[in-house]
């Protein structure tokens, strides 16, 4: 079934922020500071007062008291947590930092009026290399801090270094996992009004998280939660980006408040690329004790994460993910972790598409192929020797999660069928004779999904679902899971759909108002459907239950005997005797023949929190070319086989895992962000940032095992992540194979072409 939501959208019909204005409208822009680390010394805001269609300029000395800090919810022992207000007060700490706001009635003459503003700053040393910032000699992030360490977490069981003693071999190897920008397509933008009457303060947010963000905002404004309502919009794209609660957001609504009209802001995209978080950015320092059999006996690894110069929702967490998932899908029965948040001067990191889980496949899917070299064995027999077997499930690992549900040897199997591994080993030796640099990457994955409860969340890991079943037998869904791309909308539908025996047409899905939907947390980490769509599918059971009741009632015989056919509820064996879906729902409204003590009307809500993460998992192939002359990757042939569980659109899955591929691409092959060593950063617009454009996408090849998961009862797991995290190993394993007969044993990414060539060059290839 093709997708719901794409009519309006591919016609232009869809409504993002920018499309929405509002009588009275005014227009924000905000001065960023062109410091990475600065006192503010002066603001002089009387010119841009004084220019013309100008409202209102306010600095921070303007919201001292008045608004509250951007909030944290991440939790770790002896995390520093520094103050971060909406404007800057005193410091600045990283370039993009808001300094002021102007608000006037064009947005062109609120950007000209920005220039107006003159700042004296005081510059102050700056640093941007976490490893020079953990130096006792380095320039403090914060001064009230006496180093810029902000946090250290660790893990350790199963006598790790009692297994290294053991090890016949210890393999090491230095990570860096590159510092990404989530180039969504649409960048942030708010516009918020205020209606005195009711007392009401509307925020229309380009965001993940309605409810979190709608909390949040009461609370930074102190300003009752029944008094705010946020409406997401269409999302031009999120990858986690958007799952956060920015200072912006804030601004504009306590602005709207302020002066008494409507205020927008709309980023442009240098603020984005400035000032809208990054991912990644760990070194990754692992060695790993194996047997001379292939066995993996033990995995340390030093986790160092820059998180920029303050904390957003989620930053410090997000590489305890990379520690959880750290042994991937590996029956790896010791392990030492130590992960060390640090602050620099720049902008603050966070979750984008995998949050964590795609660095900590990286490093364990490079370290098997290192070990498969170090050995001489072939890298998928590795792969398979230390996989746990589908009897140990649910698998508890050393670091404390339990998967599952698995069978990750068939997933490779499979994989490596549908590419030829065999064969494609043959071309490879016979190519590497004539000079031709030909690699095959292998990237086995397992992933964390469907958040529960867990310290790293901002709330719980529950979702609401509620369905209500119209007096016409139309069918109104509302999810707190807040889509932006995934394409619930048409999945939800389905699955409503067939349950109660309807077509999906009748069924529409609402999400992203908060003044409409019960409150949710919102759609991340592959979770919308595995928790959200979990507490609809219960929903719908309460009213399957309900109407089988009346339907009951109505035909005469035990409920017990009704089921739900195509469009009718029919009696078990008698399939003439039967009530039409329409019939039994008005009688659910006109409430004359109601059974006893049987409720009028026809709605459920459903709050579900599952007992237990889930686990998708899989194998990727990728066949690469490396051109000798010119150092190119070419992306022969791209094989995915995921297994996310019960499956309800393979099209929407489908296209989940094309879109993740690419982000994991771009990762490998080109995406870096660059900051200088006074904080500035070099890639600050897409002529400098480097994309995957269309022709960088190879055909991509899709299969799926599956293994339903016991967390849920639809038996869902998740894939919006899967792609990014499994893509990226994937391609590095198959161009530094490809380079394996230079002794070529690491490249850093990104696998720019101008480094394989001089790395060429240097091997003389």
């Amino acid at each position: 079934m093709k997708r719901k939501e794409d009519p309006r959208l591919i016609q232009g019909l869809g409504h993002y922020v920018d499309d929405l204005s509002l009588p009275g409208q005014l227009y924000a822009a905000i001065l960023r500071s062109p410091h990475a680390h600065a006192r503010l010394r002066k603001i002089d805001r009387s010119a841009a007062e004084r220019a013309a269609g100008v409202v209102a300029v306010i600095t921070g000395e303007d919201i001292r008291g008045v608004l509250g800090t951007i909030p944290v919810a991440a939790a770790l022992p002896e995390l520093k947590v520094p103050p971060h207000y909406p404007l800057a007060i005193d410091n600045i700490c990283y370039v993009g930092e808001p300094v002021a706001v102007v608000v006037a009635d064009d947005r062109y003459r609120a950007r000209d009026a920005v220039d107006l503003i003159e700042v004296d700053y005081e510059p102050l040393p700056a640093v941007t290399d976490p490893e020079k910032a953990l130096e006792k000699s380095s320039p403090r992030v914060h001064e009230q801090f006496k180093d810029n360490q902000a946090c250290l977490w660790k893990i350790e069981a199963g006598f790790p270094d009692r297994a290294f003693k053991k090890a016949d071999r210890i393999v090491r190897q230095r990570f860096l996992n590159q510092r990404l920008i989530p180039v969504a397509m649409e960048p942030r933008g708010v516009l918020a009004s205020y209606d005195p009457g009711p007392e009401l303060l509307t925020v229309w947010s380009s965001t993940q998280i309605p409810h979190l963000l709608r909390t949040q905002i009461a609370a930074m404004l102190n300003v009752p939660e029944m008094r705010v309502r946020v409406i997401a919009p269409e999302v031009g794209g999120g990858f986690g980006s958007k799952l956060n609660v920015y200072g912006e957001e804030a601004l504009v609504a306590h602005l709207a408040m302020k002066l008494g009209r409507p205020v927008k802001w709309m980023e442009t995209r240098r603020e984005n690329f400035l000032a809208t978080i990054h991912g990644r950015d760990q070194i990754d320092d692992v060695e790993v004790a194996v047997k001379q059999d292939g066995r993996i006996l033990a995995l340390k690894c030093r986790l160092t994460a820059d998180l920029g110069a303050y904390h957003q929702l989620l930053t410090p967490a997000i590489p305890t993910l990379t520690g959880l998932l750290m042994l991937g899908c590996y029956k790896i029965p010791a392990v030492k972790i130590e992960y060390v948040g640090v602050f620099t001067n720049k902008m603050a990191t966070d979750a984008y598409r995998g949050a964590g889980r795609p660095e900590a496949t990286y490093l364990i899917e490079r370290m098997v192929d290192l070990v498969a070299l170090e050995l001489g064995k072939d890298p998928a027999e590795i792969r398979r020797q230390n996989f746990p077997k589908p009897k140990d499930f649910p698998y508890s690992t050393p670091t404390g999660v339990i998967y599952d549900s698995g069978n990750y040897e068939a997933t490779l199997k499979k994989a490596l069928e549908l590419a030829g591994y065999k064969k494609l080993r043959e071309e490879q030796k016979k190519l590497w004779k004539q000079g031709r640099y030909l690699g095959i990457g292998l990237s086995t994955y397992v992933e964390i999904c469907a958040m529960g409860p867990s310290s790293a969340m901002p709330a719980g890991g529950w979702e609401s679902g509620t369905v209500r079943i119209e007096p016409t037998g139309k069918v109104t869904v509302l999810t707190g899971a807040s889509p932006h791309g995934q394409g619930q909308e048409t999945s939800f539908a389905q699955v409503v759909a067939d349950e109660l025996g309807i077509s999906p047409d009748s069924v529409i899905v609402i999400h992203g108002d908060t003044q409409a939907v019960p409150y949710g947390i919102g759609t991340f980490g592959s979770r919308a459907t595995a928790v959200g769509g979990t507490a609809m599918f219960l929903a719908v059971q309460k009213l399957k239950d309900k109407l089988k009741r009346l339907a009951g009632h109505l035909l005469g015989v035990d409920p017990k005997r009704i089921e739900m056919g195509e469009g009718k509820l029919v009696v078990k064996g008698k399939p003439k005797k039967s009530k039409s879906f329409l019939e039994v729902v008005q009688a659910a409204y006109v409430a004359k023949t109601l059974p006893p003590n049987f409720e009028p009307g026809l709605e459920a809500t459903t709050f579900f929190e599952p007992s237990n993460f889930t686990f998708p998992f899989g194998a990727h192939v990728c066949v690469v070319e490396v051109d000798a002359e010119t150092g190119d990757v070419h992306i022969l042939r791209y094989v995915a086989v995921d297994d996310c569980g019960n499956v309800i659109n393979p099209l929407l899955v489908d296209g989940q895992v094309h879109g993740g591929i690419v982000q994991a691409l771009g990762q490998a092959l080109f995406e870096e962000a660059v900051y200088d060593e006074n904080g500035q950063l070099l890639t600050g617009e897409l002529m400098d940032y480097a994309i995957p454009r269309a022709w960088d996408v190879p055909r991509i090849e899709t299969a799926r095992t599956v293994t339903p998961s016991p967390v849920n009862p639809m038996g869902v797991k998740g894939v919006g992540e899967a792609g990014t995290i499994a893509a990226t190993p994937a391609i590095v394993n198959a161009v530094v194979d490809a380079l394996r007969p230079l002794g070529v044993r690491d490249i850093q990414m990104p696998l720019k072409r101008e480094r394989l060539w001089a790395l060429l060059e240097a091997r003389g290839s």
